[in-house]
């Protein structure tokens, strides 16, 4: 058996874990994934969590391989979609999405040992799981980090820490930037890709390895390195969560040709990858953040940590390099911040609840932000999840689908079979990895696309791809498709369906119908004035570029988002990536939105009240009433403040208001401080309620005269309204005039007319004491 640095410490491991919990560190290709797990099996059934589906089963395989066995007898692994173990298993690896739902069911009764491996990636998961496991002291509990502080961790944990020293083999690193602060950057990668692989492929013997933030630049790249692989007849192998078995069986063996990996960060941790020699860095990923209440994907740098991990890929099996696209001193971050730091929290909430935990109560290693913690909460409230006690039913339902909570929501909610054949179909379409078809700018197959699905829904599309049918101008990735499938017959199993292959008919109106009423917040409607935009009154959707919404479409459901940032540091910039159209029309059948009083008519019918259905300040429907009680009462308020009603009542009323204003500022009265405002309208409705008028036929047994303001005294006001008036009218000029009394302050204002010069003060009031200015447009002038 090959030494590894990790050796020199075994010993010291399996002494150490009869007695207390273990913080392991161990640099990049120490071994301490393979080794470990095979250490503890002195002290019981070993449960090993991998932050990665891939990592599971290459390390699950690797280590069988070693005990001379098929995977699946002494070592197994379970991974979404996926079981390779028995009872009689000793050591599983996991993913940390099966480890929450297995404490969950039992809190791992069946496990002696828990490994949390590669820790200092600080998934939500992960945090959540040594979070738990740290409350209920129930088992053994190994936490293995290459770059976290490990004294930090021990302490929190309260665990002895092991350290590793060494590595197998050096690792020389160079730069490719002439500046040496200059950051990754994702211009013209696979250009700089391509020039620093190309001088290698001529003299190196051994496989490269390029690390680049997604799928997307993986198909760039081998695009660009196609002719050089054809020249040197070399192996172009794609790495990434998706992958097919037998791609990562190639990216992950020795072949017969030499090869060129292409990976994401999924190759930074855990996996060695044979015969690799020279590792090309582009110091980018791709990461959740929280900007603005949303979780945003974003491309961004990978920090220093992550800089180490990939760099020890070039030195697990020989001497190598690792070629940096980027400046040796770019202000790179120190660590990766925890996702609990950066990304909304529903499911950590969730996860925690389903386990009889609020995540409040417990104890991590960086605390989580209050102000998350209640976004989180007033989701899973909202979405009937949780409640003041803590997981209700319907969370229950919703968790053990391996599926995001809200999609989950949605299809427990479906009331029928068909629609939640439906909603599963979709919703495995939306959960697979990457995106599942790509639209074709072709004019002659769009035509014929939209007389295949003429409304423009990709969710339909969605739905028949899944279901096996074929559109023109689409190109499908098949991985992609194979995955949702996949978990789309996982979930029919799960809810006792038939299985893809007899899938049900479904109503899509019904659908939406059903979308609706089971969470309206993802109903968005279109913006009068900027077209490209559709809001819910709460978030506001752009339309992406690849998208089939015809223009006369005024209502949609957005089922999924893509965030970018924006130009300033707390902006975001949301585009719909799926947008299921809605006929407006109907909406007013759904109870969406609110009525809101408008105005009053006549019509042949006699007076009619308008009432507006408004949703994200746009008006859906309109409907007329004969007014009635509350209704009536507001609606003449209404009347009677825009003049429709006792014409020259509501001037009459606001000139007594505005008086007694300023007579309580200028201390005329008993009354001390200031006049409650109080609007007009609001004013002449508890009048009439006063009145005893719940209708428009009561306005015939009242008058004006019937509405008193007692501002002013009588006695008195005549000469006061004189003191003071509201509008002077002079010769070809009419003005306004509005009264600061605490700030002894008039301002007269331009109202209309046809004198072309200033007003004069001599023709305006004495008001003594005062200091008056005269307005007109954005012109002020005093008048002296």
């Amino acid at each position: 058996m090959t030494v590894l640095p990790i050796d020199s410490i075994e010993q010291e491991f399996k002494q150490a874990l009869k007695q207390s919990h273990l913080i392991v560190e161990a640099e990049t290709g120490s071994g301490k994934s393979t080794r470990l797990p095979l250490w503890s099996m002195d002290q019981g059934r070993v449960l090993v969590v991998e932050p990665r589906r891939i990592a599971c089963t290459s390390l699950a395989n690797f280590v069988a391989d070693g005990l001379g066995e098929k995977v699946g007898e002494s070592v197994g692994y379970a991974i979404k979609l996926e079981n390779c173990y028995t009872e009689a298993s000793k050591v599983v690896f996991v993913t940390p999405g099966v480890a929450l739902r297995w404490y969950a069911e039992d809190r791992l009764k069946s496990f002696d040992v828990v490994i949390v491996d590669e820790f200092h990636e600080r998934r939500w998961d992960t945090d959540l799981l040594v979070s738990m496991l740290k409350r209920n002291q129930t088992h053994k509990t190994v936490i293995t980090s290459a770059t976290i502080e490990g004294q930090k961790l021990a302490d929190y944990f309260d665990a002895q820490r092991l350290v590793a020293q060494g590595r197998v083999f050096d690792v020389v690193v160079q730069h490719h930037r002439n500046d040496s602060r200059q950051l990754p950057d994702a211009r013209h990668l696979e250009t700089r890709v391509k020039s620093a692989i190309e001088p290698l492929l001529g003299e190196l013997a051994a496989d490269i390895l390029v690390f680049v933030p997604g799928r997307k630049e993986i198909q760039q790249i081998v695009s660009s390195l196609k002719p050089l692989a054809d020249q040197y007849d070399v192996i172009l192998a794609p790495l990434h969560a998706s992958v097919t078995e037998q791609q990562r069986s190639v990216a992950m063996s020795v072949q017969d040709k030499r090869k060129v990996v292409i990976a994401t960060n999924v190759a930074e941790t855990s996996l060695t990858i044979p015969n690799i020699a020279v590792v090309v860095d582009s110091g980018l990923e791709r990461r959740n953040v929280q900007r603005n209440g949303q979780t945003t994907l974003m491309l961004t740098h990978i920090s220093k940590a992550s800089a180490a991990q990939r760099s020890g890929r070039a030195g697990r099996v020989m001497a190598g390099t690792c070629i940096r696209l980027y400046g040796e001193h770019a202000a790179l971050d120190l660590v990766t911040p925890p996702e609990l730091q950066r990304e909304s929290i529903v499911e950590p909430m969730l996860a925690a609840a389903t386990c009889g935990l609020a995540l409040n109560d417990l104890e991590f290693i960086d605390a989580i932000p209050e102000k998350s913690l209640q976004a989180a909460k007033e989701q899973l409230v909202q979405l009937g999840a949780i409640d003041d006690i803590g997981i209700t039913e319907h969370g229950k339902k919703l968790y053990p689908l391996p599926i995001d909570t809200i999609y989950a929501d949605l299809v427990t909610k479906m009331p029928s079979r068909a629609l939640k054949e439906a909603m599963i179909d979709l919703t495995a379409a939306l959960c697979a990895t990457g995106k599942l078809f790509q639209i074709t700018s072709n004019e002659e197959l769009l035509i014929k696309l939209d007389l295949e699905e003429p409304l423009g829904c990709d969710a339909s599309i969605l739905i028949g791809l899944v279901r096996g049918k074929r559109y023109t101008g689409l190109t499908v990735d098949q991985d992609c498709l194979r995955e949702a499938q996949g978990l789309s017959e996982q979930m029919r199993s799960v809810f006792e369906l038939p299985s893809l292959e007899v899938a049900s008919r479904y109503q899509r109106d019904e659908l939406i119908k059903q979308i609706i009423q089971a969470n309206n917040a993802l109903l968005y409607v279109r913006r009068e004035r900027r077209r490209d935009a559709f809001g819910n009154g709460f978030v506001e959707v752009l339309l992406g570029r690849q998208n089939r919404i015809k223009p006369k479409t005024e209502a949609g459901l957005v089922l999924a988002t893509h965030s970018l940032p924006g130009r300033g540091v707390k902006q975001t910039m949301t585009l719909a990536t799926l947008l299921l159209p809605v006929d407006i029309t109907q909406l007013k059948e759904l109870n969406v939105g609110v009525w809101v009083s408008g105005e009053t008519i006549e019509t042949d019918k006699g007076l009619q009240h308008c009432e507006h259905l408004m949703y994200a300040g746009r008006k859906l429907a309109e409907r007329r009433i004969a007014p009635e009680g509350d209704v009536a009462l507001k609606a003449i308020a209404k009347s009677i403040s825009e003049g429709a009603i006792f014409p020259t009542l509501a001037e009459q009323l606001t000139e007594r208001m505005l008086h007694w204003k300023l007579y309580v500022e200028l201390g005329l009265s008993d009354q001390t401080g200031s006049v409650d405002e109080v609007s007009l309208e609001s004013w002449i409705a508890e009048q009439l309620s006063m009145l005893g008028v719940s209708s428009f036929e009561d306005l015939e047994l009242i008058d004006e005269r019937d509405f008193v303001f007692n501002g002013v005294p009588d006695w008195e006001y005549s000469d006061f309204a004189a003191k003071y008036p509201l509008v002077i009218q002079l010769s070809g000029l009419r003005l306004t005039v509005e009264y600061f009394g605490k700030g002894k302050l008039i301002h007269v204002q331009f109202h209309s007319g046809s004198r072309k010069d200033d007003p004069k003060r001599k023709e305006l009031p004495a008001w003594s004491g005062w200091k008056v200015k005269y307005k007109k447009a954005s012109r002020v002038l005093d008048l002296r």
